[in-house]
């Protein structure tokens, strides 16, 4: 019986719901007697973690979500941390959940007028990325929703006509009409600033272990982004916001002639090539770095 309450809490981030262990077989008894052996710890009322009280955070959220009912989804501003949308991790855990009836310690329950958007990512019940958005549109500032359209864009989570079709799908929300009015006069990607591109990539150098670049440097009259000096590799990365024009697209080609000739490589990455395939781009670096030394 451990053997089979431990599976089940494994895919579950080590958590698990009183509901299931009855299914599993267990009565009531039987379930207060594994508490008292330390088989069991209370998280929240019918929801334990197995084996050991210590929980990440997806241990937090799914036993959030557990002691919500079977209809709950992680939602609102930790929905947005579990997606990406924003860094940190509340302190408090946001659970849409229709059917819970009384409050629980440290879950912050919203109740929908209608059924919010769900779906499941990383294993845990969630409200969509397109969902979250409006629902955080309520209460954010205009630069922090604009922020999150940013990181949406960015990570390919959600486009326009989705935001907007959702919006309009749930008129008495009270983030569609500042939703609706931001889509129309804000482009998503437009201020991602050449100091969030620089944060990137540094970032992805040191978390793989690749040598430091020089940034901003010069090479034939021409200032590039990151430079390996000893191998003579150029990386470029390009974002909407700096390269959507046609003279900006020529002038990136141009560019690259000059530093061919004067023999050097230039690698070239989107904004969303950073944050979604960080390893491919480490590895595509890695290599030409291999090959250079090589040469």
């Amino acid at each position: 019986m451990d053997q089979a309450i431990a599976a089940r809490a494994r895919g579950q981030y080590g958590v698990i719901a009183r509901e299931q262990l009855a299914d599993l077989g267990l009565s009531a008894r039987s379930i207060e007697h594994r508490v008292v052996l330390g088989r069991l710890h209370p998280v929240h009322r019918g929801v334990y973690a197995v084996g050991h009280p210590v929980l990440g955070r997806g241990g937090r959220w799914m036993a959030a979500v557990l002691a919500c009912g079977p209809d709950a989804a992680l939602s609102h501003a930790s929905a947005a941390a579990l997606w990406a949308l924003q860094r940190g991790e509340p302190n408090i855990v946001d659970v849409t959940a229709p059917r819970t009836g009384r409050k629980r310690p440290g879950i912050r329950i919203h109740r929908p007028r209608r059924p919010a958007e769900t779906t499941t990512h990383d294993r845990i019940p969630v409200t969509t990325p397109a969902r979250t958005i409006l629902d955080l549109a309520a209460t954010v500032t205009a630069s922090r929703l604009e922020h999150l359209l940013d990181q949406a864009e960015i990570r390919e989570l959600t486009d326009y006509p989705s935001l907007a079709a959702i919006a309009r799908a749930h008129p008495g929300h009270h983030g569609a009409e500042k939703l609706t009015r931001t889509l129309r006069r804000y482009y998503a990607g437009e201020q991602l600033t050449r100091s969030d591109l620089e944060i990137l990539f540094k970032d992805l150098c040191r978390s793989h272990g690749l040598p430091t670049p020089h940034v901003d440097q010069p090479v034939q009259g021409k200032h590039v982004d990151f430079l390996f000096a000893a191998q003579r590799l150029i990386v470029e990365t390009d974002s909407w916001r700096y390269h959507k024009t046609r003279r900006a697209f020529e002038d990136d080609r141009a560019r690259d002639v000059l530093t061919t000739t004067a023999g050097y490589r230039t690698l070239r990455f989107t904004d969303r090539q950073l944050t979604t395939k960080p390893h491919h781009v480490a590895s595509a670096i890695a290599a030409a770095l291999a090959d250079r030394r090589a040469a």
